[in-house]
């Protein structure tokens, strides 16, 4: 099909559509619509349809830099164990994962392949699964290995099951929805065979959940923000003052798959088993691997209890406890200072959380539509909009905080000619604006130069009944959720 003509087929009650473009990619791709592309679409959240019907084994395009292509590597590389976690994938894509690892991964690197099941209720993930095991273990004994959990365990405790099954001396972490391109295996392998405490975490381009076509993904390294969600960041000048694509980028933190020697993911404490979260094992071992333990939150709140003392019931953690005392950790400011610089700290943050007024206790302050920057009330649900954050320098953060030094976007509470606003906290003080508060924990929030305060107003137009203004303090109170200790408000 040259350029990029489509051709449209016929399969019983539905269109499949083929597109693509030899000059480019040498490839195509099919999507497909119809009822039960609908429903599996659904379920799976991505093109199960069209997956069961592409090639297990199909090409993908070769995005490596030109270096990486024309290295060679030693022949006594350290073998990799490959675990693939899933729960209620797609078959055809775990059965493509598998079949990428083994055409991709030269022979004798590859000792085998553990498939953890954390409890899937998809029947064709048991009978059938097991019956390509059993197929593939008759041409290559043992080389499978499945692991079933009996009840769901998540994301952290089936990474630790998979490596517990594991006998390589090197074992790779992986989703069961990757497909391996050439060459992956040799440059991880020799980094981690050169120093066994570095932990890799590979290139990664996108399958579109859509159309199931590679799409490049520019080389970056990894962090998070403060409500730990993944970020992904320009690599360091120091990487760039190389001018070098194929060097090997230092990242603060790790994002999802990971490669590591077997023996010392045991000695520095594997992943904590008792964080339930996803994503928390990303920072937790980011940090960890650098000889530190982190911060605060179930994904965040059993690092931070390591540290100190949050205020948070998160379970027993004598044993992480222990842990940090083994491997001499530094601290989270450490850890900002020295690994991740790029993080904006908020070291004058006082109290946090929720804002309630007692006058009406099951709403809470909220940003509101982003566009509109005016502060509304809304029903408590704690997420981001309803995040507050209350500073020694008597300002109200509302909203995500700013993740980065490069970003300066944080929102304050702001008194605009007698009513509340969410204005950019470095605009406000450069303008001289209204925004510092005074805040008592059960007591008023007061503008320091206009002296109004924040209160609740009767408004039956308003779908909860009240309003947000500022007027004359008449005596409403306000809770915030957290303080941190040693602070009082």
């Amino acid at each position: 099909i040259p350029g990029e003509r489509k051709l449209a087929l016929r399969c019983s009650d539905r269109h499949l559509v083929v597109r693509g473009s030899t000059e480019r990619y040498g490839r195509y791709t099919l999507s497909c619509r119809g009822p039960m592309a609908l429903k599996m679409f659904q379920y799976y959240g991505y093109n199960g349809y069209l997956s069961d019907r592409l090639s297990m084994d199909r090409p993908i395009p070769d995005y490596r830099p030109e270096g990486c292509k024309n290295m060679s590597y030693p022949s006594n590389l350290p073998q990799v164990s490959i675990v693939f976690i899933f729960v209620n994938e797609a078959l055809s894509v775990i059965v493509r994962s598998i079949h990428s690892a083994m055409n991709r991964t030269p022979r004798h690197l590859l000792k085998e392949i553990i498939l953890v099941d954390d409890n899937s209720n998809n029947d064709e993930l048991k009978e059938k699964l097991q019956d390509f095991v059993k197929e593939t273990n008759a041409k290559q004994p043992g080389f499978i290995k499945m692991v079933r959990h009996s009840k769901q365990e998540g994301l952290i405790r089936s990474r630790v099951s998979g490596w517990r099954a594991a006998s390589a001396p090197v074992v790779a972490l992986f989703d069961a929805h990757v497909e391996f391109n050439t060459g992956w295996a040799e440059p991880i392998l020799q980094r981690i065979k050169e120093d066994r405490t570095r932990i890799i975490s590979p290139s990664f381009d996108n399958i579109k959940y859509d159309t199931f076509e590679i799409e490049e993904y520019p080389l970056s390294a990894q962090g998070f923000d403060w409500e730990l969600w993944c970020r992904y960041l320009n690599p360091p000048k120091s990487w760039w003052n190389l001018n070098n694509s194929s060097a090997p980028i230092r990242s603060p933190a790790l994002i999802g798959c990971f490669v590591v020697d077997r023996e010392y993911f045991a000695e520095i404490g594997l992943l904590d088993e008792g964080m339930e979260i996803y994503g928390g094992e990303n920072v937790e071992l980011g940090v960890r691997v650098r000889n530190y333990i982190i911060l605060s939150r179930n994904t965040f709140a059993r690092i931070a209890h390591i540290e100190r003392d949050s205020g948070i019931d998160i379970g027993d953690i004598a044993e992480r406890k222990a842990l940090r005392k083994k491997l001499q950790c530094k601290t989270f400011r450490w850890y900002l200072v020295n690994i991740y610089p790029e993080m904006r700290m908020y070291t004058d943050t006082i109290a946090y959380g929720v804002l309630r007024n007692s006058l009406k206790t099951d709403l809470c302050l909220d940003q509101g539509p982003d566009t509109d920057n005016i502060p509304i009330l809304y029903l408590c649900h704690g997420m981001s909009p309803q995040n507050v954050y209350y500073t020694s320098t008597q300002q109200l953060f509302v909203g995500v905080l700013s993740p980065t030094i490069d970003d300066d976007d944080n929102k304050c509470l702001v008194d605009v000619n007698g009513r509340p606003r969410l204005i950019e906290c470095s605009y406000a003080v450069a303008k001289r604006m209204k925004l510092h508060w005074r805040f008592t924990q059960g007591g008023s929030i007061q503008n320091t130069k206009s002296k109004r305060c924040l209160e609740l107003m009767e408004n039956n137009d308003n779908e909860f009944g009240y309003q947000l203004t500022l007027q004359k303090c008449t005596g409403q109170n306000w809770t915030i959720t957290n303080m941190l200790p040693g602070s009082t408000l």
